[in-house]
């Protein structure tokens, strides 16, 4: 260890940033943190991970909802 260190051009923050990931402050119900805490209990992993899935999940069905409704109304739009 030296005996002393040059910190004129250090910056305070994160140490280390995990690309594609970005730290929010958010704030869910008791019963959904049990939810999801439990799982990665009971599964292994952790909630975060869990919660971000079932996220990306619903992102898959929202998208998929909007491309029926897209294909329902230009299917309407081309029998009239």
């Amino acid at each position: 260890m030296k005996a002393e260190y040059d910190f004129t051009k250090a910056r305070r923050g994160a140490v280390v940033v995990e690309p594609g990931k970005t730290r929010v402050t958010i704030r869910l119900d008791n019963d959904v943190l049990e939810f999801y805490r439990g799982l990665a209990e009971k599964y292994g992993g952790n909630y975060q991970s869990a919660i971000n899935a079932a996220l990306r999940e619903q992102m898959a069905v929202q998208e998929g909802a909007l491309e029926r409704l897209l294909r329902r109304v230009i299917r309407e739009e081309m029998s009239s």
